[in-house]
């Protein structure tokens, strides 16, 4: 009797990327790609309702709420089920908030098919997932310790993180506002909360922080 494929969940709000991905999975001998979701509800829905995968794959950019909450959610639903974060974001800036949150593993989309299809059994067995990279970057911070500003910046809410990371790029508020397709007032509400928790006087403060923030990432 053949031996049972791994079940892999997949999560992107972009059809094509998902797609991509699931000609990668199907093509090992031990794993499957078994449904697939565009945004949080869709994937808390099928996870509630339907499919229990072994693995749930996140990209942090999705429509309405982002992938930071999803994790969060399904860590709350299902404890036990590891996932996986495939984004575009730079791992320097965003890998750590994702462990936070309770992803086991992240891995860019610019990296080699190989080196998801590599995460993917390395998160199954049970093992955190970084780039070599990240790793050395994250084992310095702990012999050297974390400084104030990295504490204060673990008080952000997912939102506030994503849009600090996003002034720091040099992008104004209304690009913000159509990157997260959230409105004007309430980015400039994030602004306003992000200034109030790093303790920044006003707003050129603010863009002197992420922009050094950014770099500091790197």
């Amino acid at each position: 009797m053949a031996a049972l494929k791994s079940q892999i969940m997949l999560v992107d709000d972009h059809a094509l990327v998902r797609q991509g991905m699931a000609m990668l999975i199907n093509a090992e001998h031990d794993m499957e790609v078994c449904c697939d979701a565009e945004d949080v509800g869709d994937a808390m829905a099928k996870l509630e309702l339907e499919h229990q995968p072994d693995i749930v794959l996140v990209d942090l950019s999705l429509k309405t709420l982002s992938g930071f909450e999803l994790i969060k959610s399904i860590h709350i639903l299902i404890p036990a089920l590891p996932v996986l974060v495939v984004s575009m974001h730079d791992e320097t800036v965003y890998a750590e908030r994702a462990l936070r949150s309770g992803a086991r593993g992240y891995v860019m989309k610019q990296e080699a098919g190989q080196a998801m299809i590599l995460a993917i059994r390395e998160v199954m067995k049970g093992n955190f997932y970084l780039s070599e990279q990240m790793r050395t970057k994250l084992l310095d911070r702990f012999v050297t310790g974390s400084a104030e500003s990295e504490q204060l910046i673990n008080s952000l809410t997912p939102s506030e993180f994503e849009v600090l990371h996003l002034i720091g790029s040099g992008h104004s508020s209304q690009e913000i506002a159509r990157l997260l397709s959230r409105s004007i007032k309430t980015i400039e509400t994030h602004r306003a909360n992000i200034r109030a928790k790093l303790h920044l006087k006003d707003g050129a403060d603010l863009m002197r922080y992420a922009t050094h923030w950014i770099t500091a990432a790197h």
